[in-house]
């Protein structure tokens, strides 16, 4: 939002995507951590790039912000900030799995959730992620007809 140059913006959303990966990864979701790179990154950032690039006069673009009002923001920042702090001080972290910090191992090998997701994909819920699968493709094919120039 402080830039005014479009490509700078989206190369600060590539870096806040990699961040919630990174945070992902902290948290042991292997799986989520990677399908965010894929999704987002790969994907949503790629076209957003994309589009921004063969869209005419980029380089004239200038991005005027009207609604810049500072004081309104920095105080709902410092509330939630407020509020963080605050949950972050008061929330007894070891007792949710009834043992100390101090008892937990954390060199133990974290273990990769994809095997079970991919286990419960293929057996479980194989019907819904096939559906799933048939109504993407019906979407993709009907956005195809849509776009196409008719001659």
């Amino acid at each position: 939002m402080f830039s005014r140059n479009v490509i700078y913006s989206a190369v600060g959303l590539l870096f806040a995507f990699f961040g919630v990966a990174a945070i992902y990864v902290l948290l042991g979701a292997d799986f989520v951590a990677v399908a965010q790179i894929l999704i987002y990154v790969g994907g949503i950032l790629v076209l957003l790039i994309f589009g921004v690039m063969l869209s005419q006069k980029v380089t004239s673009v200038d991005i005027k912000n009207g609604a810049v009002q500072i004081v309104p923001a920095i105080l709902v920042v410092g509330g939630v900030l407020f509020i963080l702090i605050r949950v972050l001080l008061s929330t007894p972290w070891g007792a949710a799995s009834g043992r100390n910090i101090q008892d937990v191992d954390l060199t133990a090998a974290v273990e990769p959730t994809t095997q079970q997701i991919g286990r419960l994909l293929m057996t479980e819920y194989l019907i819904p992620f096939e559906i799933v699968s048939v109504l993407l493709l019906g979407a993709l094919i009907g956005a195809a007809f849509i776009a196409r120039k008719d001659a």
